[in-house]
């Protein structure tokens, strides 16, 4: 088969995280990758992570500034289906790589099913009970292919009306990293990222875009919780949908000899940390898929996962509870389980390549038909 060119949308450090081994998978098969980035990589705030898609190597690299801090996010969007429409008129790549559930996935879908341009979604058709959720059904709907994580998500894309021939189940991508040694050590964190030697937890809050007027209450209640138990953590900075400013507010007034606060971290460093955490609190994804199969007890934070995962490792609570907080910290604190692989085994990216450079992914016309489920 004659090589394609595959272009990834990456507008966040995470959704970096699960599709960087995709396209390193697809550029040693000799397709031509390219990666359009913007969001989030773009600003200096949440520590201009568009260098650490630039390390990517044998790839091409183009950035789109899609954004300024504060903007709406119908705003951003708008933005962002201009930018990415006046890109790929010029690139024409033959597939469009998005992930999830952000604005920026949600414009560059609707851009590449408007101009009749192949898609593939990653990871559609996971429930979560925000708009995130909204998002992400939007964007199955608009792909015109799907590699999802679970046999659940592809029972739920199939309702959506999806045929079965075009959704592929892979696994989540992330977990191809962990499964893997990470190449760096803890120490090696500890030196990077100025963190103190003995035991540490992970937290990682987000905002919940419907619940914005309150996120300032909730991260004061959960980091009270925190600093309450003496323990020590390392927090990565929230995302930067609405909300989000009202928990930096909480963050800078936290103690630092208890919390290192951080923009971001390297994937490399930010898996070898989960590995070596006594636990990992907050409402990222990284808390369900992540921490489970890495086996780190994990505390799921509000609403922004609701029912995206379950896992023996994973107690769920609100962020007011600061009871449940802190019994989970005595109970869980150090903990270890077995590995949990209800989002896969850690091979999604040979099943990704497997599927993408047989002659059979790439024909059929691309004017979709609802497929009612059986």
């Amino acid at each position: 088969m004659t090589p394609k060119s595959i272009l990834f949308v990456t507008g966040t450090r995470a959704d970096f995280g699960k599709l960087e081994p995709l396209a390193v998978a697809a550029r040693d098969a000799g397709h031509t990758v390219s990666f359009w980035v913007t969001g989030m990589h773009m600003l200096d705030r949440y520590g201009l992570t568009k260098m650490e898609v630039a390390r990517t190597t044998g790839v091409t690299v183009h950035e789109y500034l899609n954004q300024r801090p504060g903007d709406p996010q119908d705003q951003i969007l708008a933005k962002t289906v201009l930018g990415f429409s006046d890109f790929v008129a010029d690139a024409r790549p033959d597939l469009v790589v998005i992930h999830g559930d952000r604005i920026e996935a949600l414009a560059c879908a609707l851009v590449a099913a408007t101009n009749y341009i192949r898609s593939a979604h990653i990871e559609g058709g996971e429930v979560s009970g925000t708009i995130d959720e909204i998002f992400r059904h939007c964007n199955s709907k608009l792909a015109s292919h799907h590699f999802v994580s679970s046999e659940d998500a592809k029972a739920r894309v199939m309702k959506m009306g999806e045929p079965d021939e075009a959704i592929h189940v892979i696994g989540s991508p992330e977990l191809d990293f962990h499964a893997a040694g990470s190449g760096v050590t803890m120490e090696d964190v500890r030196a990077r990222y100025d963190l103190p030697q003995g035991e540490f937890g992970i937290v990682v809050f987000h905002p919940v875009t419907s619940e914005a007027g309150t996120m300032g209450r909730q991260a004061r209640d959960l980091f009270g919780a925190l600093q309450a138990s003496g323990r020590m953590f390392v927090v990565i900075a929230p995302n930067n949908d609405p909300g989000s400013d009202d928990i930096f507010a909480v963050l800078n007034d936290l103690p630092a000899d208890q919390f290192r606060i951080l923009p971001s971290m390297r994937f490399a460093h930010f898996s070898e940390c989960m590995k070596n955490a006594a636990v990992m609190v907050g409402n990222s994804s990284a808390g369900v898929r992540e921490a489970p199969f890495l086996g780190t007890p994990s505390l799921d934070v509000g609403t922004r996962q609701t029912n995206r995962a379950d896992a023996p490792s994973l107690t769920s609570v609100a962020a007011s509870d600061g009871a449940a907080i802190g019994a989970f910290l005595q109970a869980e604190w150090g903990k270890r389980y077995d590995r949990h692989e209800e989002f896969g085994h850690g091979d999604a990216a040979d099943r990704f390549v497997q599927i993408v450079s047989d002659a059979a992914f790439w024909e059929g016309g691309l004017q979709k038909r609802f497929h009612d489920a059986k």
